[in-house]
């Protein structure tokens, strides 16, 4: 089961810490790494990898994230610094294959905290998503940046 998985990887990081005397986020992540390690080799005879495939696929969409937010904050800091403004602003429609209000929402999420983008309204339908853009050199090749990129990574977090 990958949520008792999830329990016991917790656990194991607070005994870490109580162990090494320090209850900091330090000694809690190092606990965290050194649990998850123990529980893969425990579960490597038995087939349960759920979990461990679920936590690789957050650490990934969290580098993904962290890349698209450091490349689009210098984009946009860029564009303010410099005396020509390279912006092509716009509002474009971005079809979804997130179906539930929280796969929806934390898309919409995901793509406001990205500098640059700011998610507007979902259609009637839930099948189109507006989001408004300050560079959009080519709408179709941003609507696949979105699907191929963010909504991929998260949909593949959620389900």
């Amino acid at each position: 089961m990958c949520s008792s998985d999830l329990l016991y990887n917790i656990a194991l990081a607070f005994l870490w810490a109580m162990l090494t005397g320090e209850i900091n986020s330090a000694s809690l992540t190092i606990g965290y790494v050194v649990g998850y390690a123990m529980l893969g080799a425990m579960h490597a005879q038995d087939g349960r990898t759920a979990y461990f495939i679920k936590v690789l696929q957050v650490i990934r969409f969290l580098l993904f994230f962290l890349k698209e937010m450091i490349v689009s904050s210098y984009r946009v800091a860029y564009d303010i610094v410099t005396p020509t403004y390279h912006t092509k602003p716009g509002v474009i429609g971005i079809p979804l294959d997130a179906r539930t209000d929280m796969e929806i929402t934390l898309l919409a999420n995901v793509i406001t905290l990205t500098p640059g983008t700011l998610s507007l309204d979902i259609s009637e339908d839930r099948k189109t998503l507006y989001i408004h853009a300050m560079f959009i050199d080519d709408p179709d090749t941003l609507r696949r940046e979105i699907k191929d990129g963010l909504e991929r990574r998260l949909l593949d977090v959620m389900r």
